[in-house]
C-alpha cells in the first residue's frame, strides 16, 4: 500500500504514481483513539449536519444521497458494509445485517439465512412484529417491479427471489453475476414492510420509515432538522450505544463550519462527516484533540454528453473536451482539498483495488490526464471546427457552494480550449430525477460517486439503462462488462475490468473530474468512529459512542 497522497506532482510523477497510488495507508491516520480497548457507553445523541433536505423518503424512488442517509439510520439490508475504527476508508467489508449467512449455489443462486427474532420498530401497522423471508420477498419485488425506480439497475441481474420458509431466501440470477453479494450492500436495499406500503401508498412520508434498524424516526422538520431515537429491540446486542441522532439541515457551509466550532455537531459538518481543509488549522487550534483522518472520497466531477448529436459524435470532439480540463486545478482551489487528491478513471480511485492506474492506461488515455488547450483547440479543428464549439451546459446548484466553484474552473478551461458554453442550472431534486438520466440537452456535468461497488459505475455503458445518460451503445463493450461479471476469480475479473478502463479511455463516452483527499473528523469524545465512502451513516454510527 503507498501511503502517499497525490498533490501537485509533474507529468512523469503522475505516471509513476497512477490513480491507485492515492491510497492513504497507515501512515495517513490522524487522531484514531485506540477504541477497541474501551469500555463502550450508552447514552448520548450524535448531532449532526446536512446541506441538502430529503428529495422524499422512498428508497425505491429516488438515488438522492440526501435521502439514503436518513434511511441508513432506520432501516436494515441483507448485508452491510462492517462499520468502526479499524476499517479503512475506501475498503468495503461486507458482513451479514438482516442474514446471518449465505451460500452460492452454482452461478446463479444465492440462499441468505435471516437472524431469527428480528423485529420491526414498534409503531403502527406493523407494530413490532417478527421480520419474515416474505418481507425480504416483498421489497425486492417492489424494488424489480415499481415504476420510476432509478435504483433497479442495482439488482437488474435478480430473475426471482422466492421465500423458502419462515427464514430463508433464495434469489435467483437471470446470469452469473460476480458482484451480486456487493449489490445487495447498496444504500438503496433496505428491507421495507408490505403494511406500510399498503397503509400509505408509497414511502415518501417521513412517517412510513419504519425498519428494523438501529434508530427509529421521531420526528421531521423540513428544512430544519430530522431526529431519531435508539430502537430498544435492535436485533444486535446492546447496539447501538447512542440514544439518538439529530441531523440538522444547513444549507450555507460558513453557518456549518461555525456551529462545529461552537460545539453544536460531534462530527465534521460536511457530506461524509468531513471538514475542509480551508478549515482545519482552525479547527484543530479550537478543538483539542479533533479525531481526523485522511481518505480519497468516491466522489468526482462526471461529464456526460449527447453521443447521437454533433458535434459529440465525433471521438475527436469529447477528447478535447476532457483535454481542456485541468484536474490539478480543480483540486488546488477546492477548500475541502487544497491540492490533495487523485485523478479517477472509469472507477474512482478511491476503490483502489479495481481503479486502474492511471500509467497503465494507452497513450491516449494517459493525455486525457495531461491538460492541453493548445492540443484540444488542434483537435477541435481536425474533426471540422476551427472557430471552437458552443454548447449548453446543465448542471445543479444543489451540491453547494464548493461544487459550484468547480463548475466556474470547468467552464474557463473549456474556454480556454475553444469550447464556449452557456451554464444551465437546474433545482437538486429536478435535476437528480431528469437531468441524470439523460433528460439535457447536449451536455451535463454532476457528481457521481453515491455508490461503493465498482460493477455499478459500468451500467452507464448498457443500451437501454436510465443511468445510461449520454446513450452508449457498443456492444464491444457491453461483452467486456458482462464477461467480468460472470468471471468469479478476483485476478482474472480484475484484468477485464482493467482492460474495460483503457478502453473507455480511448472512446471517451464520458469524462470524469478528480476525487478529493478529505478529512474526516469528530470530536475528541466521540468513540469508534471511522469514516468511509458511501450513505451509510447508520452503519458508521451504530458502533460509535459518546464518552461524556
Amino acid at each position: 500500500m503507498d501511503d502517499r497522497l497525490i498533490t501537485s506532482v509533474t507529468r512523469r510523477e503522475l505516471l509513476k504514481l497512477g490513480g491507485a497510488a492515492a491510497a492513504v495507508g497507515a501512515a495517513g491516520l490522524v487522531g484514531l483513539a485506540p477504541a477497541a480497548a474501551q469500555t463502550p457507553k450508552r447514552g448520548g445523541t450524535f448531532r449532526l449536519r446536512s446541506h441538502v433536505a430529503p428529495v422524499h423518503f422512498d428508497p425505491h424512488q429516488t438515488i438522492a444521497f440526501s435521502t439514503m442517509i436518513p434511511l441508513s439510520l432506520a432501516y436494515s439490508r441483507l448485508v452491510k458494509v462492517k462499520g468502526g475504527s479499524a476499517v479503512v476508508p475506501g475498503t468495503q467489508p461486507v458482513e451479514g445485517d438482516l442474514a446471518e449467512s449465505w451460500e452460492r449455489q452454482g452461478d446463479t443462486a444465492y440462499v441468505f439465512k435471516l437472524r431469527k427474532g428480528v423485529r420491526w420498530h414498534s409503531k403502527p401497522p406493523v407494530n413490532g412484529r417478527e421480520l419474515t423471508a416474505e418481507d425480504v420477498k416483498f421489497t425486492y419485488d417492489r424494488f424489480l417491479t415499481i415504476k420510476g425506480n432509478a435504483n433497479r439497475a442495482v439488482l437488474e441481474m435478480l430473475d426471482k427471489v422466492e421465500a423458502v420458509d419462515k427464514y430463508t431466501v433464495k434469489f435467483t440470477l437471470k446470469e452469473p453475476n460476480a458482484w451480486f453479494v456487493d449489490r445487495l450492500a447498496s444504500t438503496s436495499t433496505w428491507i421495507v414492510a408490505k403494511e406500510v406500503v399498503d397503509k400509505e401508498g408509497d414511502l415518501k412520508k417521513w412517517e412510513s420509515v419504519i425498519g428494523t434498524g438501529p434508530w427509529m424516526f421521531q420526528r421531521y422538520e423540513p428544512n430544519v432538522r430530522m431526529s431519531f431515537v435508539r430502537n430498544p429491540n435492535y436485533f444486535v446486542p446492546n447496539l447501538p450505544y447512542a440514544d439518538g441522532v439529530e441531523i440538522t439541515l444547513d444549507a450555507d457551509p460558513a453557518s456549518g463550519f461555525a456551529a462545529f466550532l461552537a460545539g453544536k455537531y460531534d462530527f465534521g459538518p460536511e457530506y461524509g462527516m468531513v471538514i475542509r481543509r480551508s478549515d482545519l488549522d482552525i479547527a484543530k487550534a479550537r478543538v483539542k484533540g479533533l479525531g481526523t483522518r485522511d481518505y480519497i472520497v468516491v466522489f468526482g466531477g462526471f461529464t456526460a454528453v449527447k453521443l447521437d448529436q454533433d458535434p459529440f459524435k465525433d471521438v475527436r470532439v469529447r477528447r478535447a473536451m476532457a483535454m481542456a480540463q485541468n484536474w490539478r486545478e480543480m483540486l488546488e482551489t477546492n477548500a475541502w482539498s487544497l491540492g490533495l487528491g487523485a485523478p479517477n478513471p472509469l472507477i474512482p480511485a478511491a476503490l483502489k483495488e479495481w481503479s486502474i492506474p492511471i500509467d497503465q492506461l494507452p497513450a491516449e488515455g494517459r493525455k486525457l490526464y495531461e491538460p492541453d488547450a493548445a492540443a484540444a483547440k488542434r483537435l477541435l479543428a481536425e474533426a471540422g471546427h476551427p472557430n471552437g464549439i458552443k454548447t449548453i451546459i446543465e448542471t445543479t446548484p444543489g451540491y453547494g457552494p464548493d461544487w459550484m466553484d468547480a463548475i466556474q474552473v470547468s467552464l474557463k478551461n473549456l474556454k480556454n480550449a475553444g469550447v464556449e458554453s452557456e451554464l444551465k442550472l437546474k433545482e437538486y431534486g429536478a435535476f437528480v430525477s431528469s437531468s441524470l438520466f439523460g433528460k439535457f440537452d447536449k451536455v451535463m456535468i454532476t457528481l457521481r460517486g453515491g455508490t461503493t461497488d465498482p460493477d455499478t459505475y459500468f451500467t452507464l455503458f448498457l443500451p437501454g439503462e436510465p443511468l445510461n445518460s449520454a446513450g452508449v451503445n457498443d456492444p464491444k463493450l457491453t461483452e467486456m462488462i458482462k464477461l467480468q461479471r460472470r468471471t468469479f476469480d478476483d485476478k482474472k475479473r480484475r484484468e477485464i475490468v482493467y482492460d474495460i478502463q483503457r478502453y473507455n479511455s480511448q472512446q471517451v463516452y464520458y469524462s470524469y473530474g478528480p476525487s478529493v483527499s478529505a478529512v474526516g473528523a469528530w470530536m475528541p469524545y466521540v468513540k469508534n468512529f471511522g469514516p468511509n465512502i458511501g450513505h451509510d451513516y447508520g452503519g458508521r454510527l451504530m458502533v460509535a459512542w459518546l464518552d461524556k
